[in-house]
């Protein structure tokens, strides 16, 4: 599936207002859809990259020989989730950043959804 496709099937998760494709190395989305006036995902995307960043460092200062499958970030009316893109060759510098409300989302299985699109995606 290209981007686009995800992303459209991002915003299908229940509860999902807003999802982009961003590239943490650059900061750049390659992609949103979703958002509106109260959240533009340009500039959430571009201050996660930041949340991405410096939980690498710290897996690096600390040694850990692992990799983040997600980033669960939780305030009183919404989720914020991060999954990082397993490459299929190399590396890769992609995530997925799904902004769901609370009241409407089932965490369990927007995770699920979202490991099932990022298996699909091709970019």
């Amino acid at each position: 599936m290209n981007i686009d496709t995800a992303l459209k099937e991002a915003l299908s998760i229940a509860g999902a207002v807003g999802a982009a494709l961003v590239d943490y190395e650059s900061g750049m989305s390659l992609g949103t859809l979703g958002g509106g006036d109260w959240l533009d995902l340009d500039v959430a995307a571009a201050g996660n990259t930041e949340v991405v960043r410096s939980k690498l460092r710290v897996m690096s200062t600390l040694g850990l020989n692992d990799g983040i499958e997600d980033i669960l970030i939780t305030l009183h009316r919404q989720y914020h989730l991060i999954r990082l893109l397993k490459p299929a060759k190399g590396t890769s510098t992609l995530f997925v950043y799904l902004v769901l409300e609370r009241e409407r989302a089932n965490l369990a299985l927007a995770r699920h959804q979202l490991k099932r699109i990022e298996g699909d995606l091709v970019v």
